[in-house]
């Protein structure tokens, strides 16, 4: 089992918009990193865990925990003519891009970039990392294991 940080503009899809549906597995679509889709398509497994971070509003941090609900899938979005993450050159033999489908698991306090930079034990994860931006990063153990039972 893995754990990753996956980010989200709750105007897109939040904590929220899981919650309201439990059962149901959100596909993770409009990836449009390579790194990012290489960790969907390669290295995440059904049932890894995943922190659900809001980013791209006033208040980012980490919103709720989900799972991994699938095997990594072509990404729908870019098929639609009227997606903001259509590809052009992405066709249904020749895929461009890879997503996951992920679950409900529970919401969480807000944990801000701020209060997280508060716990020594997570200084090195790559969310935290200057510059970092990308949509999805792995999550080490010891910094899963701390965040969910000491800050969730």
């Amino acid at each position: 089992m893995r754990y990753w940080l996956m980010k989200s503009e709750p105007d897109e899809t939040s904590i929220d918009d899981l919650m309201a549906a439990p059962e149901r597995a959100f596909e993770w679509t409009g990836v449009r990193n390579y790194q990012a889709r290489n960790f969907m398509r390669d290295e995440m497994q059904p049932g890894d865990g995943v922190l659900f971070w809001h980013s791209g509003c006033a208040q980012p941090g980490i919103a709720g925990l989900a799972v991994v609900a699938g095997t990594a899938h072509a990404d729908s979005s870019q098929f639609d003519p009227h997606s903001p993450y259509f590809d052009a050159k992405a066709t249904g033999d020749a895929p461009r891009w890879q997503c996951v489908d992920v679950r409900f698991v529970r919401k969480t306090p807000l944990l801000t970039p701020a209060l997280l930079r508060q716990h020594p034990v997570l200084e090195h994860m790559l969310v935290l990392r200057r510059g970092n931006r990308l949509s999805i990063t792995p999550v080490i153990q010891a910094e899963w294991d701390y965040i969910t039972s000491q800050l969730c």
